[in-house]
């Protein structure tokens, strides 16, 4: 999944949303409520490809920050995170 395909999925959303409004003025009921439902999957999809995303650029950032420069185990500065620990 990837941010074009989250675009796409909330232009589908959109219409859809439009077509149950339509639908709603011409009394069409039981369509308004496919095409409602329609438009939440579509949000639902965008949401979940927008949500995998995140996480990706999340973990090369973690990758990016944790391969550099990092203090090794025993290094100056390590000491202290076990200080005020019990034991």
């Amino acid at each position: 999944m990837s941010l074009d395909e989250a675009g796409r999925q909330l232009e589908a959303a959109i219409h859809d949303a439009r077509v149950a409004f339509d639908c709603i003025e011409l009394d069409d009921l039981e369509r308004a409520h496919t095409n409602a439902i329609t438009a939440r999957a579509a949000v639902d999809a965008a949401e979940y490809a927008i949500r995998v995303e995140a996480e990706r650029r999340e973990g090369e950032g973690e990758k990016e920050s944790s391969g550099g420069g990092s203090a090794e185990p025993g290094a100056a500065g390590s000491a202290d995170t076990s200080e005020g620990l019990p034991g």
